[in-house]
């Protein structure tokens, strides 16, 4: 089951289009009955939820936790009880969001849709720490978009 908690009111989304988007990249990658959760927050939460889990002292985007560390990009997770049908949590800024798209001059919901398939990505052991994993990750990515967008 995906799982939306929209806890800012700055700007107004449609979550259940979010909630769709979510379920057909699941359903892309045979995990439709796997459980997600999104929040949508501000950058005050990220940032503070940023410095505490990546010591970074700022906001941003988006922040992936994901219930399957180990988790190599590519590999299918094989849960041995229900509780383990869960990819875990996507926490995102609405408001980094809407700035960057902004600057960036492009679709406010294009971003958004690019972040959540990103998050995904991250949640699924994807990684752009080096250009190797970048290549995979960005072809991973690239495949999901095509998707939702259609």
């Amino acid at each position: 089951m995906i799982t939306i908690k929209n806890k800012q009111r700055k700007i107004v989304i449609n979550t259940k289009k979010l909630k769709q988007d979510a379920q057909k990249i699941l359903d892309a990658l045979d995990y439709a009955d796997y459980d997600l959760g999104i929040w949508l927050t501000t950058n005050k939460i990220i940032h503070r939820y940023n410095k505490e889990y990546r010591h970074k002292d700022k906001p941003t985007d988006i922040l992936s936790f994901p219930f399957h560390p180990d988790l190599k990009a590519g590999e299918q997770i094989k849960p041995t009880t229900p509780d383990e049908k869960n990819l875990g949590d996507l926490i995102i800024s609405l408001e980094y969001v809407q700035k960057a798209a902004q600057e960036l001059g492009e679709n406010f919901y294009n971003r958004l849709q690019m972040l959540l398939v990103h998050g995904i990505c991250h949640l699924l052991g994807y990684d752009h720490e080096k250009d190797k994993d970048f290549e995979v990750m960005k072809k991973k990515e690239k495949e999901l978009l095509e998707k939702i967008s259609g």
